[in-house]
């Protein structure tokens, strides 16, 4: 399948799922060893592909594991540069159905020079972390979706 991207030589645009796996107060994230930021488990979003079935997709193919969506947290509209050109995308970020979940930290990825780390929730804010608006949020007791709108 192919992803939704949109490359143009000034711009371009993603729409993207990501997977909020929270596990004895803390988040798991990735970090590749050739960029300097933590970043959640995601990815693009497939044509004809939902976003939900998008995160439970990059869950398995990044983690192995079946997971089940909770609820749709947080929606993000997400303007920043990438190098010289403006990038757009937008962000479903799902809760993730807490499980068994084994995965230490320093555990790998089926991506290459890429990592997994459990980040204490409530130490978010010590972390370069993208996107920036996780290292403010509440995990706890999530009761509506919230829109953000960012430019980084």
């Amino acid at each position: 399948m192919s992803d939704i991207h949109i490359k143009k030589p000034e711009a371009a645009f993603t729409y993207r799922a990501a997977a909020l796996i929270i596990k004895n107060n803390k988040l798991l994230v990735a970090k590749n060893i050739q960029y300097p930021l933590y970043y959640t488990i995601g990815g693009k979003v497939e044509i004809n592909e939902t976003s939900e079935e998008a995160a439970i997709r990059e869950v398995y193919e990044e983690l192995g594991l079946h997971m089940e969506i909770d609820k749709l947290a947080f929606v993000q509209e997400r303007f920043h540069k990438v190098g010289e050109h403006q990038h757009h995308e937008i962000v479903f970020f799902y809760l993730m159905k807490p499980g068994n979940i084994s995965i230490s930290d320093d555990t790998t990825t089926d991506q290459a020079q890429e990592s997994l780390h459990w980040l204490p929730l409530d130490g978010l804010g010590k972390f370069d972390l993208v996107p920036k608006f996780l290292k403010t949020k509440s995990f706890h007791n999530i009761d509506h979706v919230e829109h953000i709108i960012s430019r980084e």
